[in-house]
């Protein structure tokens, strides 16, 4: 079972990672709206965060630390960190358009893995 910050505090943490870190393809400006955030997960252009998180919860053994949405190489990315039981630090990213998981990188992997 994943552990977390008590949900007000953890729903800001979220919520404000998400809003204020995705870029937008638009020539002339680097960030989108929160609004356009939103429109862009209702219409299906992009995963929701929650689906997200329950998929690591599903899988994985450990404390969410931080969350962001950002553009790299083109794709918009979620990156969540998380803290295991072991003090390891590790990252994930996901497809934000489908919810795949692209990388999962750091140490003692096995150790963090839900059986």
């Amino acid at each position: 079972m994943i552990t977390r910050a008590p949900a007000k505090a953890f729903i800001t943490i979220a919520a404000a990672a998400v809003l204020s870190l995705l870029w937008v393809e638009a020539p002339e400006a680097d960030e989108i709206q929160q609004s356009d955030i939103r429109d862009r997960v209702q219409s299906g252009e992009l995963v929701p965060l929650r689906r997200i998180l329950d998929t690591i919860e599903a899988q994985y053994i450990g404390d969410i630390l931080e969350v962001e949405l950002e553009r790299d190489d083109g794709l918009l990315i979620y990156e969540v960190e998380l803290l295991g039981p072991q003090g390891q630090l590790v990252e994930f990213e996901f497809d934000a358009r489908d919810g795949s998981l692209l990388e999962i990188e750091g140490r003692d992997l096995k150790a963090i893995r839900r059986q």
